[in-house]
């Protein structure tokens, strides 16, 4: 009986605290978002000769660590088969702030843009029974600067 309520408080605190840090870091990604906005991105291969004068490799990484609540509603998901959602939002943050990232590196090198966009994402920490317990995504591209 014990073991249950400690689960189950367990389970509530991973909830509440998942939530909460969740919010937090959707609102931190709005307000960079917002303030990044000049900085275009593109996935073409080929930069236009008119926007380049001269091209550096800028990335951005960030590692995300599921939380315990998520971690629980996946396996379920796992047992019983469908779309793992508790995992999308996951993904969802960790792409975000790796272009987020990659932008505020291209802003420190002058850039205007960033061409060639991509993503990479791994699974970096594997738990129990090969459940995902941390993401890594990097976001990686081309910063060039328009000629003036």
């Amino acid at each position: 009986m014990y073991d249950l309520i400690l689960f189950l408080f367990l389970l509530l605190l991973g909830y509440v605290f998942g939530q909460r840090a969740e919010k937090r870091h959707f609102r931190s990604i709005i307000e960079r978002e917002a303030q990044l906005g000049d900085i275009l991105v593109f996935s073409e291969r080929k930069i236009p000769d008119e926007a380049a004068c001269e091209g550096i490799l800028v990335a951005g990484s960030v590692v995300v660590s599921v939380d315990y609540f998520k971690r629980f509603v996946a396996d379920l998901r796992n047992f019983f088969g469908g779309r793992v959602s508790a995992y999308e939002s996951l993904l969802e943050r960790a792409r975000r702030e790796a272009v987020l990232r990659m932008k505020e590196a291209a802003r420190r090198k002058g850039a205007d843009s960033v061409w060639n966009l991509r993503l990479e994402t791994a699974s970096i920490y594997k738990g129990a029974a090969g459940s995902v317990g941390a993401v890594e995504v990097i976001a990686y591209g081309t910063a060039v600067r328009q000629r003036r």
